[in-house]
């Protein structure tokens, strides 16, 4: 008996639910299927939107990362341009002070025009190390506007125009910088 009573609860809860009211159950969580499609299609265009900046974000980043890195480089190796250019001076006052002394001053002040010397060798050891190198053009030598500065033109017998006739200051690099073109005098067409 009580299998049969089982049997008639379950019919009448059977009966409740109907299959209209299934298909209300199920519309109302579903909801109207183009609805749903075009939400889909929203959710879809705002991923691929996210998905469009996250990239353009990261490749601004690597962009970013690329010029500190650069630009840590270009300071490390010019950085001291500035400090570089200010000791040039420097350098041509001890290059002057030594052509300057004759022989008889260099036997008089040995000590002086060592120390002299010295102090020249220890630059030229710090230009270097930090890469500075001379520019040092000879008479003879073709004039290129890239690392000399022409400081006058004249006519000089047995030279070819463009020829360096006189060189006043050596130029210097730093390491593919120019710091100072060598100033130089340049023959012109030779007068006749």
């Amino acid at each position: 008996m009580a299998e049969k009573k089982t049997d008639e609860t379950l019919d009448e809860q059977v009966e409740e639910i109907s299959i209209e009211g299934l298909a209300e159950d199920t519309e109302e969580f579903i909801g109207d299927p183009l609805a749903v499609d075009d939400e889909l299609d929203t959710i879809k265009a705002e991923r691929d939107e996210f998905r469009d900046r996250f990239m353009r974000a990261l490749a601004e980043a690597e962009n970013s990362r690329k010029r500190s890195e650069r630009d840590r480089r270009e300071a490390e190796q010019y950085g001291g341009s500035k400090l570089a250019r200010d000791m040039l001076p420097v350098y041509d006052n001890l290059s002057r002070a030594l052509e300057a002394a004759t022989e008889e001053q260099r036997e008089q002040a040995a000590a002086l025009i060592e120390g002299v010397e010295l102090t020249m060798r220890e630059l030229l050891n710090v230009f270097s190390k930090h890469g500075i190198t001379r520019v040092r053009p000879e008479v003879g030598d073709k004039f290129d506007p890239q690392i000399h500065q022409a400081m006058f033109e004249a006519p000089v017998p047995n030279t070819v125009a463009g020829d360096i006739i006189q060189v006043m200051t050596e130029g210097f690099l730093l390491h593919d910088r120019l710091l100072r073109p060598a100033q130089v005098g340049v023959s012109s067409t030779p007068g006749g």
